[in-house]
């Protein structure tokens, strides 16, 4: 009965990865993100108030959103 002849094992790259270098962000940055998150709390609370017009909710909501994808640029 034939041998086989087996598998040969993968190579594997042992050298350590250099981890990405990141500047940190500007305080403008910040300020910016949080700024926008209030912004749209405050627009959303003005329309429950006082029942505006819905596109003070859909800029609330669209401030939330922009303060929040901020946050995962952030460093």
């Amino acid at each position: 009965m034939p041998v086989s002849k087996g598998r040969k094992k993968p190579t594997v790259n042992r050298t350590p990865r250099k981890e990405a270098e990141h500047a940190e962000s500007p305080a403008w940055y910040v300020w910016t993100m949080f700024g926008l998150m209030a912004l749209g709390v405050v627009l959303v609370i003005v329309y429950y108030f006082f029942a505006l017009d819905r596109l003070f909710l859909l800029g609330g909501l669209v401030g939330i959103a922009a303060g929040f994808m901020m946050t995962t640029n952030y460093h």
